[in-house]
């Protein structure tokens, strides 16, 4: 039987936009099932404890349960490459932080993967000031002063890590590059925590979440913040930059998803995120711990991750940082 010719434009019409309602259809009706939310980092740190707070937050507007699963080591790079190997439908996610993605790329020459062609950026949680934190038994109450101690024992002082090209690793080696002091650089696999506390390790540049309650305890000090802007979190506590000259260090946590991942489930995520990190009591959480809430699309969010690459590519190269 021959079709009328505007009949046969008509199916062909009909046919070349089924596969987007197909997949609005999907977008529409996702999540159907649980979605792993990958963390490259142990339980305990920013990272997971960032990850815990949305994820239930998450699970609550998606309807799903959104299941954190831990994939820690090679600072981050673990748990990145799960998420690229994964299926890109939307059921996994990976839960960036993204600082230490950017210090990667240049950081393991050798990788599986390109963060900035594999992994989708979704959306972003926020950013903000780490903090240099020192054991009590450091005499140093400020950062000249710790200049000061860190130059008269050269090599002697142990600066701890949550692992190689991680931002406490990046960002401690800034301070030695532009304060001229030489200190032992510590990676540990699991939290440096209790040997920060313990005296083991002396400074960590760390994750305002990840020491906070022991800094209001008392436990340990907060000689700077690495950003150049105070913290909300720690408002009577200084900047690095206000004694070292041009010194510029904040860590951004975000989600990203396999590359193939469809921009329709994307646009979903990025809406309900967006959403979360606005939420009142979420946000004053958030702010608690030191990150500043932000909302951004996921193309902006891809702007700044490239942004940022380049200019930890720079640090890289100059403070000649090495993974084993």
């Amino acid at each position: 039987m021959n079709l009328p010719r505007r009949k046969l434009l008509q199916l062909a019409v009909g046919a070349a936009a089924l596969p987007a309602v197909l997949r609005f259809a999907f977008a529409q009706s996702y999540p159907l099932q649980p979605v792993r939310m990958i963390v490259g980092f142990p339980a305990g740190q920013a990272a997971d404890s960032l990850a815990r707070i949305v994820a239930q937050a998450l699970s609550q507007r998606l309807g799903q349960q959104v299941i954190v699963e831990n994939r820690p080591g090679a600072g981050g790079n673990i748990g990145t490459e799960a998420v690229v190997r994964a299926a890109p439908d939307g059921y996994t996610i990976l839960m960036e932080v993204m600082t230490s993605n950017a210090i990667n790329a240049t950081l393991y020459p050798n990788l599986n993967f390109n963060f900035i062609k594999d992994i989708a950026p979704v959306a972003i949680i926020g950013g903000g000031a780490y903090v240099m934190t020192v054991n009590p038994s450091v005499p140093a109450k400020t950062v000249p002063e710790f200049i000061a101690y860190a130059k008269a024992k050269p090599g002697k002082i142990n600066m701890g890590s949550a692992g190689i090209g991680t931002p406490p690793h990046a960002f401690g080696e800034l301070f030695k590059m532009l304060a001229g002091v030489d200190m032992v650089h510590v990676p540990y696999k699991g939290s440096y925590v209790p040997d920060l506390l313990s005296g083991q390790v002396q400074v960590v540049f760390a994750p305002i979440p990840t020491v906070i309650a022991h800094i209001k305890s008392g436990k340990l000090r907060a000689l700077a913040v690495t950003a150049t802007k105070r913290s909300e979190a720690l408002p009577d506590t200084p900047t690095i930059a206000e004694f070292v000259r041009g010194y510029d260090a904040s860590g951004y946590f975000g989600f990203g998803a396999p590359s193939r991942t469809p921009k329709d489930i994307i646009d979903k995520l990025n809406t309900e995120i967006k959403a979360i990190v606005v939420d009142p009591p979420i946000k004053e959480k958030l702010v608690s711990l030191g990150i500043e809430p932000m909302q951004l699309t996921s193309a902006e969010y891809g702007k700044l991750i490239v942004a940022e690459t380049e200019k930890w590519t720079k640090v890289v190269k100059t403070a000649g940082m090495k993974a084993d």
